[in-house]
């Protein structure tokens, strides 16, 4: 287990509960993090602190271990190290033998390795997931659903547009799309707000 250092930055150890298990997490940045890879993919394994690097640098063994190993379900693997922008500035001459070692060692292993910062995690996207995850396990009304899956998959639909072609209460309508955008079924442009004009299609 990583000593949690003293920072100006937030620490929130915790677990997170994942469709694939659960996630450990030091920082809300890593906290974050989880909950938009979980969101992007269901079906992804993270798995926190997954492996220890040992490497040389100017003569002296160190080690290293990266925060995160996420497998996509797509076969992707990534190992993800989580800092803020300004630690990583202030931080990067003595970051940058440690990430040059996880670099090599993904390689030889398959995975690619990756930093992630505030900007990459903290958006839209992320705004969405905490929206929505949720809803992905809440109960939905199956006709409805379909109804609302059968006109996304014939018709070029706005979001505002599905709810008004649906045949129940504008509350209803909007219950049963945004449990099928959790799960999936109808896809949005995720990097972007979700508003009335988003375009909304069937998978």
């Amino acid at each position: 287990m990583r000593r949690i250092p003293l920072s100006h930055r937030s620490h929130v150890i915790g677990f997170q509960p994942l469709e694939t298990g659960v996630a450990e997490h030091e920082s809300a940045l890593e906290r974050d993090f989880v909950t938009l890879a979980s969101f992007m993919d269901a079906s992804a394994v993270v798995t926190a602190q997954p492996v220890t690097i040992r490497f040389e640098h100017e003569g002296r063994k160190r080690r290293y271990t990266p925060d995160f190993r996420v497998d996509w379900s797509d076969g992707r693997c990534e190992i993800v190290e989580i800092k803020y922008r300004a630690d990583l500035r202030s931080g990067w001459s003595r970051f940058r033998p440690a990430f040059a070692a996880a670099r090599s060692w993904a390689r030889s292993n398959g995975a690619y390795f990756r930093i992630a910062t505030e900007r990459g995690v903290r958006g839209p996207q992320l705004d969405t997931a905490k929206r929505l995850l949720p809803l992905r396990n809440a109960p939905i009304d199956t006709a409805l659903a379909e109804r609302a899956l059968a006109h996304a998959r014939d018709n070029a639909v706005s979001f505002a547009d599905l709810i008004g072609l649906l045949p129940a209460s504008r509350e209803a309508g909007l219950a049963v799309v945004w449990r099928l955008i959790a799960r999936g079924a109808l896809v949005v442009d995720l990097a972007a707000p979700i508003t009335a004009q988003t375009r909304v299609a069937a998978r």
